[in-house]
């Protein structure tokens, strides 16, 4: 496991057609890091990208093992999560990401507030409703995904504020499917938009809807799977009031999709974290101080090919580099726009070398070993 060191021998791997990986030596200020990169031709026919993620929202698994058990031939660790929950003694961390996130064309889950994310302190201008996809059209883009549902009911019709996500806004009302797993729905109802140590709400409701109707209520968030053909609110504050409304028996329609504000085009996948670079020029306001290992993803060529970029975390090189010297980089590899995924110890590339059965992992992890991640970018090849 792992990548070869700095001052390896420079050259490129073809590991599919259309799919090619390769490493090399950046020097910054604080010295030398090594970095792997996978260069994606989305106009190959015999290429595709998509999520790769555990089967739930709320689940994680060694990026090696998700590019494994998908088939993909390359991929990268990818949004930032709910690691833990230190901030409210008893809550179960879900292990969910920030952003949105769809797969194979469905929507898998909403944005958190940008107060509740977990990862860095976002740049000047971006929310956790950024998102990198590639469209059905097979053209990358940057845009953003914002929930758009309603909860109808007997009573009236009421909006939907979150949809498989960790973290719901105050005084609304969330869904949760099949897709979000079986970690308990409690934290969904810790926190406030602005203040993600803010204390969980005292005040909340769920109620199971099964095939259109009302079949159970509880006073509480609760856990374990949940059916196909179900959905579960939760509601806290003016949320809980409204859900309480509802008795066993009524009928109720939940609708939900995700709006993209630049593209027409249906996203075949799309996951969160947020942009460096747009239009060949890098954000305002992006950090030139912290230093970390990084992952991300660069857009060139019109959205027609992709770049995977992640640094090592080897000890020699785990100074890694600020995000404007990603936003730099991304830019001198020759991206346009450029989106930054989650680093640190979560940074993982593999790739499958010709006629290996499996992917291996390019870099070191600076943890040591791959950190368990809940989804992330799959490449795929179909020769």
């Amino acid at each position: 496991m792992g990548a070869a060191p700095a001052g390896a021998v420079p050259g490129t791997t073809r590991l599919a057609p259309g799919v090619t990986y390769r490493q090399f030596d950046l020097t910054t200020a604080r010295g030398v890091t090594h970095a792997h990169v996978v260069v994606v031709d989305l106009r190959n026919s015999h290429v595709r990208v998509n999520l790769l993620y555990p089967g739930a929202v709320a689940a994680r698994e060694p990026v090696s093992e998700l590019a494994d058990s998908a088939g993909a031939v390359a991929g990268v660790n990818g949004d930032f999560f709910n690691i833990t929950e230190t901030q409210h003694p008893g809550v179960e961390a879900t292990g969910s990401t920030d952003g949105p996130a769809i797969a194979s064309g469905v929507a898998l889950k909403g944005a958190v507030p940008d107060g509740q994310r977990f990862g860095p302190a976002l740049p000047p201008g971006t929310n956790t409703r950024n998102v990198l996809g590639v469209g059905v059209d097979r053209v990358a883009r940057l845009d953003s995904l914002t929930l758009k549902g309603t909860v109808g009911t007997p009573h009236g019709r009421m909006p939907l504020g979150g949809f498989n996500q960790y973290a719901l806004p105050v005084n609304s009302i969330g869904a949760f499917t099949t897709q979000w797993g079986s970690v308990s729905r409690a934290r969904a109802t810790c926190g406030t938009d602005t203040n993600r140590a803010a204390a969980c709400s005292t005040d909340t409701y769920e109620v199971t809807i099964r095939h259109a109707r009302v079949v159970s209520a509880s006073k509480t968030p609760g856990s374990g799977a949940i059916a196909a053909g179900t959905t579960v609110l939760v509601g806290r504050e003016a949320g809980a009031q409204q859900l309480r409304k509802l008795s066993i028996g009524e009928r109720v329609q939940v609708l939900h999709r995700l709006v993209a504000s630049r593209s027409g085009i249906p996203y075949r996948f799309a996951l969160g974290g947020y942009p460096v670079l747009r239009g060949g020029q890098p954000l305002s306001g992006l950090d030139g101080t912290a230093s970390a290992v990084r992952t991300a993803v660069g857009i060139a060529n019109h959205g027609h090919r992709l770049l995977l970029f992640a640094t090592d975390g080897a000890v020699a090189y785990r100074n890694g580099l600020t995000i404007a010297e990603v936003a730099a980089e991304m830019r001198r590899l020759g991206s346009v726009d450029a989106f930054s995924l989650d680093g640190g110890g979560s940074t993982t590339l593999v790739a499958r070398a010709p006629g290996a059965s499996a992917v291996t992992v390019r870099n070191h992890p600076s943890g040591g070993a791959e950190r368990p991640v809940p989804n992330g970018v799959g490449v795929f090849s179909t020769r």
